[in-house]
């Protein structure tokens, strides 16, 4: 499955983190770490690590895409399952009643005949659109009792729902295949994508991968200093908020009023957020060195919509499987008002998800081959950050 990834604004990167790449640079990189060693191709062909850093975090971001495709495919696919079972466990029930109800006209076809009616046609009986049609062929329908007529109406009814059921349970089970295509291939679009990152980093010497780790420091620290600029930000705007309700209050001292006076400064909707992210973010943290593994809800390890669920799931707020639906399942708010407890997203194609603690760190698990970890809102640069959303 062809990642559904909206193409990214060309944007300009800090300390390595996104600098603009054209795709021919990209496609040159993969050609040139394939080739063999007879090929033998000089420096100066080779792609320089910050080409090898994009095109593997461009493969980590198509996996990731990938893995919440597969994450909704697999949640559909469970729900439709769970659909047919119950479909084919109904239809299997009705039709055993019908079968009952059908021998039981039967035999009052046979006892008209032993009363002298025309004998009874058995494929015809059986063959008829409705055991109706066939008592008014025969002209047995006047000579049966009300309980009898009872029976026939009974199972005519039965006979409709049966068929209707038997009609749903086809049509979901043409569904539940179609899920299941589509978690098949997502399954395998993941799984390419993480082995073709594989391949280019094994293709990197070992001064090579040293030096790639360098770069990572360098946007870590760039990361980390955007994220005190935040937590700068946000504590000024908190000090003259509060110095603003001081002045309201102070003006307000000529008439005090007791219902005014024991108002909380924090609406009640608000503090009760705030017990909730407690709760989330207490649990994240206990994840915290557990690692990503794509597809995963816990308790051993996640990917980042697997944890984010699985933190306010401890808080007893229920969000959605996917970064997708996740993101529509509460209030959006800006960066600079961002509290503990709010899920940041990332990308155009909303295909990574942080759970906030403030101070422009947030607790996510960040891609394959890494842990969860605390880390800034930053890392992957600031035009990577998408939305925040408070979900309760």
């Amino acid at each position: 499955m062809a990642s559904h990834r909206k193409p990214r604004p060309a944007g300009t990167r800090v300390a390595g983190i996104r600098t603009p790449a054209l795709a021919t640079a990209a496609l040159t990189s993969v050609a040139l770490l394939s080739q063999t060693a007879n090929a033998a191709p000089s420096d100066d062909d080779r792609p320089s690590l910050e080409e090898v850093e994009k095109k593997v975090d461009d493969l980590y971001r198509q996996a990731e895409s990938a893995t919440e495709k597969y994450n909704s495919a697999k949640e559909r696919t469970t729900k439709q399952r769970k659909r047919v079972d119950t479909l084919l466990d109904d239809v299997a029930e009705r039709t055993q009643k019908l079968n009952e109800a059908r021998e039981e006209l039967g035999s009052f076809a046979a006892a008209q005949y032993r009363t002298g009616a025309a004998a009874p046609d058995t494929a015809t009986f059986l063959l008829a659109d409705t055991p109706q049609d066939y008592f008014d062929q025969s002209q047995l329908m006047d000579r049966l009792t009300g309980r009898q007529k009872d029976a026939v109406d009974d199972y005519v009814t039965q006979q409709s729902a049966t068929m209707e059921k038997r009609r749903e349970a086809t049509e979901s089970l043409a569904t539940l295949t179609d899920s299941q295509t589509e978690l098949k291939t997502a399954k395998a679009t993941v799984q390419k994508k993480l082995s073709d990152a594989r391949e280019l980093l094994s293709q990197l010497t070992a001064e090579e991968k040293a030096r790639l780790a360098a770069i990572e420091e360098k946007q870590r620290e760039e990361a980390a200093r955007k994220a005190a600029e935040l937590a700068a930000q946000q504590a000024e705007e908190q000090r003259e908020r509060e110095a603003a309700e001081a002045a309201a209050q102070q003006e307000a001292e000529p008439s005090p009023s007791p219902s005014t006076s024991e108002t909380p400064s924090t609406p009640a909707p608000d503090s009760s957020y705030s017990s909730k992210a407690d709760k989330a973010l207490a649990f994240a943290r206990t994840q915290i060195g557990k690692p990503y593994v794509w597809g995963a809800t816990g308790p051993d390890s996640y990917d980042c919509s697997g944890l984010t669920q699985a933190a306010w799931k401890a808080a007893g707020v229920d969000l959605p499987r996917t970064t997708w639906d996740q993101v529509g399942a509460g209030t959006t708010v800006s960066l600079a008002d961002a509290q503990p407890g709010d899920l940041v997203f990332f990308y155009d194609d909303i295909s990574h998800v942080g759970l906030y603690i403030g101070n422009g760190m947030m607790i996510h698990a960040p891609k394959p081959g890494a842990y969860v970890r605390e880390e800034s809102i930053y890392y992957d640069g600031e035009s990577s950050i998408h939305s925040v959303v408070r979900p309760a």
